[in-house]
């Protein structure tokens, strides 16, 4: 039986002094919890300019295909620059993200979500009593298709609030299929193999992410280690304070702040498309002493209904079938997440 937490983290960080509520702490600590002695990754920067404009040379062009080429194999994630929404606009989109976080308590309350609802303003669900909790508050809408949304826990404060997140979602959608055919042109497939596979329909939700300052950083996270259930996920950071780590070979690495970039990774539902050879990389978030961090991921996916699987062209007597196809893996997803377990190992075959 799932249960909601009542208090939001924001106003537990206003409260606590030295000390945290024992539900959010990681008893035996965590992995390279001392933030100083984490690596930086590889700061892999993708030019869309050059990996989409036809009319840039054939050489930019290979040459940007070979570096997400790259990043795809060895990490999963790439920044990615020049992809059509102006530093401007970035800003506007944290700008109303802060401005809702901001807001008085009880008027962020109304658009609390329900039980069993994933959209609207909350934390983690307790689904269990050994759960260890995330510092963090989120409200998460889903934001494609048009019949999908549940405008009831869209904020009406800040007021340019769906102006802004609208467009936002617009230009992101423009992204999603010329990005699935670099990919799939990355592994010498056709090109559009990976869109016929997830269908037509896009559908995408946000989760705006509120981490609030942690007097036990070392003992807490923001976001505990996960990897995501979807085709794809972009990610608009912070423009200063560092917080999200990717695992690669069983070792945390930071990822670099990028001002005018966006954070992109492949999910679990292109990693069963691509029979595995695509991985959907594992990652959390670190709590900060002093500083508040937020940050807005835009998670994208195929219709629930549609069974998807991995692409004909990737299962050989060499590299036979990995994974079932599944249908409504979100569910799976969730039910996994808040344990801390991988939602793949359920459709491994």
């Amino acid at each position: 039986m799932s249960e909601r937490q009542e208090t939001p983290v924001q106003e537990i960080a206003k409260s606590c002094k030295n000390e945290v509520p024992e539900r959010f702490i990681h008893k035996n600590g965590y992995p390279q919890a001392q933030v100083d002695f984490v690596p930086l990754m590889d700061n892999i920067v993708v030019d869309f300019s050059l990996l989409f404009d036809h009319s840039s040379s054939p050489e930019s062009h290979h040459l940007e295909l070979a570096k997400l080429q790259s990043a795809l194999s060895q990490w999963g994630c790439f920044q990615a620059t020049n992809h059509g929404l102006s530093s401007t606009f970035l800003d506007e989109v944290r700008e109303v993200t802060k401005k809702f976080f901001d807001l008085p308590l009880e008027e962020k309350q109304k658009y609390s979500r329900v039980i069993d609802d994933y959209d609207g303003y909350g934390n983690d669900t307790i689904v269990s009593e050994n759960q260890t909790l995330d510092w963090t508050d989120r409200l998460y809408l889903t934001v494609h298709s048009e019949d999908q949304l549940k405008l009831q826990y869209w904020p009406q404060e800040p007021l340019a609030f769906r102006k802004v997140i609208n467009e936002f979602t617009a230009k992101l959608r423009v992204i999603f299929e010329p990005l699935l055919k670099a990919m799939a042109r990355c592994l010498s497939i056709d090109e559009n193999c990976f869109l016929k596979e997830h269908g037509e329909t896009v559908n995408m939700a946000g989760r705006f992410n509120y981490y609030p300052p942690c007097p036990t950083p070392q003992s807490v996270l923001g976001i505990k280690p996960h990897a995501d259930g979807t085709t794809l996920t972009m990610l608009l950071q912070e423009k200063e304070v560092e917080g999200l780590q990717v695992l690669k070979d069983e070792q945390w690495f930071r990822v670099p702040v990028i001002p005018d970039a966006l954070f992109i990774n492949v999910g679990d539902l292109l990693e069963i498309m691509s029979n595995g050879i695509l991985k959907s990389p594992v990652h959390r978030v670190v709590t900060n002493q002093d500083r508040e961090r937020m940050s807005v991921a835009v998670f994208c996916f195929s219709d629930p209904n549609r069974e998807v699987g991995p692409v004909a062209e990737l299962i050989s007597d060499e590299k036979p079938q990995m994974y079932k196809r599944v249908q409504h893996y979100q569910d799976i997803f969730f039910q996994y997440y808040q344990l801390g377990q991988r939602p793949l190992d359920a459709v491994r075959i």
